[in-house]
């Protein structure tokens, strides 16, 4: 028996000047799905389960980026994806292109229980949700008016990067103009929605599960796939650690962070914290990312290279913290 512990982030890489209504109701939206995970955790569910359960519950909020409130394609629609992963046997199961399936995390659930495969996207991922009878909606239920007003502005914008969850009116000072210090595979980006949604937990069994999803970027080319539905990059989870990332999907992808973290854990022997220290200094090169873990022993640890993360973490010893920046 181990003591158990939760994490949940809902994205890295914060504009400084996000107002203060927006800091103080992701705060509550993150401290909400910590409680809703702690008494899970408490009633002794499986880790698998929990972290189910809180992703669902961030990607049912508008607040952060995945499920309703999902950033926006070039051409105004949402292409969700997500992904789980059961620590006990590596069981895994993804999803990408999601245009009607509301709660995608349980769709990749389904993925991982109900299917041969890991990993289903767009069409073959929407028949698929058909067959499993999950609850779908039209494509206007996830889209909301803040979204089409930043779409507008990363449209309108030659180089710009912020959080894109501000008003829409009053945004001036959040980013607009600034130069993008950001760029993907070389290529500067027009705008940077880091707002992915996921959590870590150990149960008191000592099993380690991580969950993630998202919207990906805002203004993003129909098609595109972050590193969000990609296990060893997004997500990981196996006997040691739960992991999820967010921030710069493609240095993610190239540096396969969420799987780093157990393999320095493994290979250097080094302890949570130390292995998602070195991770984020030694694997992400020039991107910009965080990340969430637990340990199979009860830690909880996280760490991101940009300005803030929304997290919150809590361990069965009393510890709980929600917070943004440093």
């Amino acid at each position: 028996m181990v003591g158990w512990a939760i994490a949940v982030h809902g994205g890295a890489g914060v504009d400084p000047n996000l107002p203060t209504e927006r800091q103080e109701q992701a705060k509550l939206l993150l401290t909400r799905c910590l409680n809703l995970g702690i008494s899970a955790l408490q009633s002794k569910a499986a880790a698998i389960d929990v972290v189910e359960l809180v992703v669902r519950e961030l990607e049912t909020d508008p607040i952060f980026n995945s499920g309703r409130g999902s950033a926006l394609t070039e051409k105004g629609t949402v292409e969700m994806e997500a992904s789980i992963m059961d620590g006990p046997g590596r069981r895994c199961g993804a999803v990408s292109g999601l245009t009607t399936v509301k709660n995608p995390v349980s769709l990749a659930r389904l993925v991982m229980d109900k299917s041969p495969h890991s990993y289903l996207a767009f069409s073959g991922a929407e028949e698929f949700a058909k067959q499993m009878g999950v609850e779908r909606e039209e494509n206007d239920y996830f889209i909301t008016e803040d979204n089409v007003g930043m779409l507008k502005v990363a449209k309108e914008a030659n180089s710009i990067v912020f959080d894109y969850r501000i008003p829409t009116t009053g945004y001036e000072s959040c980013g607009v103009g600034v130069e993008s210090p950001i760029r993907m595979n070389g290529l500067p980006i027009s705008v940077y929605a880091p707002e992915t949604v996921g959590c870590v937990v150990v149960d008191s069994q000592g099993r380690c599960a991580a969950a993630t999803s998202t919207g990906g970027l805002m203004n993003k080319r129909t098609g595109r796939i972050g590193d969000s539905p990609l296990i060893g990059a997004g997500t990981y989870a196996c006997d040691a650690c739960g992991v999820s990332c967010t921030g710069e999907g493609e240095a993610i992808i190239r540096g396969t962070l969420a799987r780093e973290v157990a393999a320095v854990m493994e290979y250097k022997g080094l302890g949570l914290q130390e292995a998602v220290d070195f991770v984020i200094k030694e694997r992400l090169d020039e991107g910009q990312a965080g990340l969430i873990a637990v340990s199979k022993t009860g830690e909880v640890a996280y760490g991101f290279n940009c300005v803030g993360m929304f997290r919150g973490c809590a361990s069965e010893d009393g510890f709980m913290e929600v917070g943004i920046w440093e």
